[in-house]
């Protein structure tokens, strides 16, 4: 991206405006951006649904052939072009030579997810050796529970936000009371201040310096899924293990998004799943991560043939030649079908860097942010009409790609006139729509698309320009 596009998004908007003579608004602004996009042509490498693919687009509002508004890879990524062609060569091979296919070919089935763990360790800033991937999310996540939470009578709290993600809120409370003690007591949950959405980082660095000697685990979620707040790491963990506590992280709305460097924060283990910003697919194989300080303290709690080390694994002795670190919490061999779509997926990560997909989401999420609050924001002049609220903090640092937005009128309406229009997002109650920009392949002109056809579902709602949401100049207006 040239000069114009080396500050903050709202500056690099409206300079871009200013040259183009146009406003922050118009779909100049984003073409211009568009074309400048060095990451452009990865969108090429996944499988865009149009609009009378989704099933709840209406014909009569939209181009049916028109690729549609695809926003919703914090809960499903899209699929890769390779996918079909790496399933179709194992389905292949096991119809023309079965049972071999464990042993032959460019994946061979009984250690097919080796070949990967280094390209998905560079996503999430690990060591090859500290990354496996197995199971989903919450089966990992309960393995790892099982090594790494070792509670005494003194120290036994698990420390989680509250409103965590319901599977890592149950895999903790049960993780506590199969060790006999009571979840009342023991889970430790972190709310915001009052009359605030997010937590603050030194709330939570004041709570672990407070309560740290009674705590045996902190367990966030890195990037949280309902307000796409991304935590400090590297501060919570240091906290946390200066006061005696390991430190984990569900990395599942983080991998693919922010960039992750576990190994260098000391991060004590950490798990995720593949198909939101991995674009794996629905159920993707997920993955663990484990620090290679860890390797031998931490050792598997449940044992499977998958733990033992492959150059004896076959020898079928039964006396067991464990795998350090992570590797060792295998159970079972991966589905090779799992597999073939994270293959996929992760090739398109190698095509550039974390650190190239990040810089693009923040001005790529930061012009969502700017089109919001110029159009859609709260106005002084009508403090009691309807507004939309971002309740994701505005600092970059502190978020992902994730925008989540509280409506101040019903939002299930306005999700239904979006998904009639085309558009693919993610409503969460109680009041909030998600909304995902994804760097691997959304673009500037999808989000002015997006802008465009949220102002269409409001007013499809009654709340058009005398609602007071509509108010600023209109897309493509001079200012």
């Amino acid at each position: 991206m040239d000069q114009l596009l080396d500050s903050s998004a709202g500056r690099t908007v409206e300079r871009v405006s200013a040259v183009l003579g146009c406003s922050t608004t118009s779909a100049q602004v984003a073409a211009y951006l568009d074309e400048r996009d060095s990451l452009r042509h990865l969108r090429e490498e996944f499988l865009v649904p149009t609009m009378q693919q989704l099933p709840h687009s209406d014909l009569s509002l939209v181009d049916g052939a028109e690729e549609c508004i695809y926003l919703a890879g914090n809960s499903l990524g899209l699929q890769p072009r390779r996918a079909r062609q790496y399933l179709e060569e194992e389905l292949d091979k096991w119809a023309t030579m079965g049972v071999h296919g464990h042993t032959r070919g460019s994946r061979p089935w009984a250690w097919a997810e080796d070949n990967l763990e280094g390209a998905m360790a560079g996503v999430v800033g690990a060591k090859p050796e500290e990354v496996a991937l197995m199971n989903g999310l919450t089966v990992n996540l309960h393995l790892l529970l099982l090594s790494f939470y070792k509670p005494s009578a003194g120290r036994h709290r698990v420390l989680l936000e509250d409103k965590a993600f319901p599977s890592d809120h149950y895999a903790v409370e049960s993780q506590i009371r199969l060790r006999g003690f009571d979840p009342e007591k023991s889970m430790l949950l972190l709310t915001p201040r009052p009359g605030e959405e997010t937590l603050r980082t030194e709330d939570i660095l004041e709570v672990i310096e407070r309560e740290g000697d009674s705590i045996a685990v902190v367990m966030l979620s890195a990037v949280q899924y309902y307000t796409g707040q991304l935590f400090d790491m590297a501060a919570i963990t240091e906290a946390g293990q200066r006061k005696g506590c390991s430190v984990g992280f569900d990395c599942a709305h983080a991998v693919g998004n922010v960039e992750l460097r576990l190994h260098d924060w000391g991060v004590d283990f950490a798990c995720w799943c593949s198909y939101k910003y991995v674009n794996s697919g629905a159920g993707g194989l997920a993955g663990a991560f484990v620090h290679e300080k860890n390797r031998h303290s931490a050792e598997p709690a449940l044992l499977g043939w998958w733990g033992h080390d492959l150059h004896t694994r076959f020898q079928m002795n039964n006396r067991m030649e464990l795998q350090p670190g992570v590797k060792g919490f295998r159970l079972s061999n991966q589905p090779v079908l799992l597999v073939c779509p994270l293959q996929a997926s992760l090739e398109v990560f190698q095509m550039t860097s974390m650190q190239s997909l990040r810089r693009k989401s923040v001005l790529l999420t930061g012009y969502l942010e700017h089109l919001l609050q110029r159009l859609y924001g709260r106005d002084p002049a009508r403090p009691h009409g309807p507004h939309i609220r971002i309740i994701t903090p505005s600092d970059p640092q502190q978020r992902g790609c994730q925008l989540s937005l509280c409506f101040s009128v019903p939002v299930a309406d306005i999700f239904q006139e979006l998904e009639r229009r085309g558009v693919a997002c993610d409503m969460r109650e109680p009041s909030v729509l998600r909304v995902a920009p994804v760097p691997l392949y959304n673009s500037f002109s999808d989000v002015h698309r997006f802008i465009e056809t949220l102002g269409e579902a409001l007013k499809a709602n009654g709340l058009g320009e005398t609602s007071g949401l509509g108010e600023a100049p209109g897309l493509g207006e001079a200012p």
